[in-house]
């Protein structure tokens, strides 16, 4: 069985999660993984000088545990528990594929060795705390990734949805026929 990974990071309410729900309603085979679900309790997230918690940082998260998640995800997808709901509008072409997918989405996915987002709004938490590490982790993710493919926000959710969609079908086409080349 074949697994192809998709790693849809960003800015904390930038649309990763609109855009994976998306995805996962036209992809065959398709999960969904959000770093969200692996927030650490508020007791346990510190507070900064301004009294702002501390969420957009590494240490907020339970990583290890989302790693594992993932992990266990790509050595049996079926059986992983990770719920999956029925296909709406996948492309004919994808249906009866063999190929499961799996999206992760989230902040600081990109920046760890290997969210519906809703927090009550403190005035200046966004410009304070959230854009800053955001800067700083994406500076790292630069300097350390080899193929990352930035989505330019200005566009349309429409838009950004039409591409991203297509760089899968492509990546799920080059997996069949690979997979059709082993067969043979």
């Amino acid at each position: 069985m074949k697994v192809l990974v998709i790693g849809l990071g960003g800015v904390t309410n930038g649309g990763k999660t609109t855009l994976a729900e998306k995805l996962k309603k036209m992809l065959p085979n398709c999960d969904i993984i959000s770093q969200d679900d692996f927030f650490k309790p508020e007791s346990e997230v510190e507070t900064d000088e301004r009294g702002f918690k501390l969420y957009d940082v590494l240490d907020a998260l339970y990583m290890d545990e989302m790693v594992k998640t993932i992990h266990n995800w790509m050595k049996n997808p079926a059986s992983s528990g990770v719920v999956t709901e029925g296909l709406q509008n996948t492309c004919d072409n994808l249906k009866n594929t063999d190929v499961h997918v799996l999206i992760v989405e989230g902040f600081l996915l990109y920046n760890y060795d290997t969210r519906v987002y809703q927090p009550a709004d403190t005035p200046g938490y966004f410009d304070g705390h959230v854009w800053p590490m955001y800067l700083k982790y994406r500076s790292e993710l630069e300097e350390n990734a080899s193929s990352v493919v930035y989505l330019d926000g200005t566009k349309s959710q429409e838009e950004l949805l039409s591409y991203v969609y297509s760089d899968i079908k492509e990546e799920l086409k080059k997996l069949k026929e690979a997979n059709q080349k082993v067969t043979e």
